[in-house]
């Protein structure tokens, strides 16, 4: 599928195609079963050129499997739901049943894991902040199978996405910024909501898409998703996800609009 869009933008990376489908796709990127690994490698994968695929015992983490679309896999965190909470905030040092799950996972789990569970990511003040924000999450169970991530180019008729997600630098995000809002009708056109990486990309994004009135999706303020994918994507790139419907009409005002201006042209380097 060729994207007016990124070809204006001159786009260093392919916008990613997330696709929802019963049909696994042939010679896909994919990780090894209920191993760990970070959705967002794979989504920089994507953005290089690679077709990705996930399923239920391939989303690499309980974060990923939630962002993903796969159900409420803080569920399955160690030890519990519970420990998620304390591992997102203050740590479970201080957590009698968090230190002994902690004590238990040291063999298998890798030492740095072990560190942040006890110490805590401190993204958030306490286990109660977690706890609600998990709540507010829109978690979904997908009635698919897998979920794909597809160069944009790589997508023909057959394929149905949900979402098509722009890697972007700061030039390029304004002008995405400016262009959802095209054909504006409110001044809340775009969204950058709380969440992982793989949220914002994922079901928050998914949720716009089914709104009478979508909205974007600004991503990457996720600190551990900037350090997984900054040797692969680079230090000054965001997310910009839009449901399929908001992408075609984006892609049907590029012309006669500011991006064949001088302003953009100036920024754009041409």
């Amino acid at each position: 599928m060729d994207s007016k869009v990124a070809h204006a933008l001159n786009l260093t990376y392919s916008p990613v195609a997330i696709i929802w489908t019963d049909q696994k796709p042939e010679n896909a990127l994919h990780f090894k079963k209920r191993t760990w690994g970070c959705v967002m490698w794979m989504f920089a994968s994507a953005a290089k050129g690679k077709t990705v695929v996930f399923d239920r015992e391939t989303y690499g983490c309980v974060g990923g499997g939630v962002g993903l679309g796969f159900g409420n896999q803080y569920r399955i965190f160690p030890g519990s739901i519970e420990c998620f909470y304390y591992f997102l905030s203050k740590g479970n040092e201080n957590f009698e049943f968090g230190k002994k799950i902690a004590n238990k996972i040291e063999k298998f789990a890798g030492k740095k894991f072990v560190k942040n569970f006890l110490r805590g990511e401190r993204f958030m003040k306490s286990p109660k902040q977690v706890k609600k924000f998990v709540e507010l999450l829109p978690i979904v169970n997908i009635p698919k199978k897998y979920v794909v991530f597809k160069p944009l180019p790589e997508v023909d008729k057959k394929d149905k996405p949900v979402v098509i997600s722009f890697v972007a630098n700061p030039h390029q995000l304004s002008a995405l910024v400016t262009l959802s809002y095209y054909e504006m009708e409110n001044l809340h056109n775009v969204i950058v909501p709380k969440g992982a990486g793989c949220h914002q990309i994922g079901i928050l994004a998914y949720r716009e898409s089914e709104s009478k009135s979508p909205r974007a999706v600004m991503g990457l303020t996720d600190l551990f998703a900037r350090e997984t994918i900054r040797k692969r994507l680079g230090e000054d790139v965001m997310t910009f996800t839009v449901p399929f419907n908001l992408f075609q009409e984006m892609e049907g005002n590029v012309e006669g609009s500011f991006l064949q201006e001088e302003t953009w042209k100036t920024l754009r380097g041409f």
